[in-house]
């Protein structure tokens, strides 16, 4: 449904695809007044700046390859078993 309310709306682009393509952020209206433009997209760009620094994230487990994952769990469990075998 579309209200005949006009919202002011800035949309960041994101130079790096892999997380988002754009953000969409409403400006309250009382904000609006007495901030100049460029002072909104900063706030706007530290806002995803901030997010994508806090949901990424770059621990060890999440540099592992899949593949690299799944190969040394094989070999683990093969490890386990064959000491269980050869050993019983």
């Amino acid at each position: 449904m579309v209200k005949g309310i006009s919202k002011r709306v800035v949309v960041i682009k994101s130079p790096d695809k892999r997380i988002f393509d754009e953000a969409i952020f409403i400006v309250r209206e009382e904000a609006a007044f007495g901030i100049t433009s460029d002072d909104i997209v900063k706030e706007a760009q530290a806002v995803a700046d901030s997010y994508i620094k806090t949901n990424t994230n770059k621990g060890f487990f999440k540099r592992i390859p899949p593949l690299a994952a799944a190969l040394s769990g094989a070999g683990a469990a093969t490890v386990v078993w064959a000491i269980f075998e050869f050993l019983i």
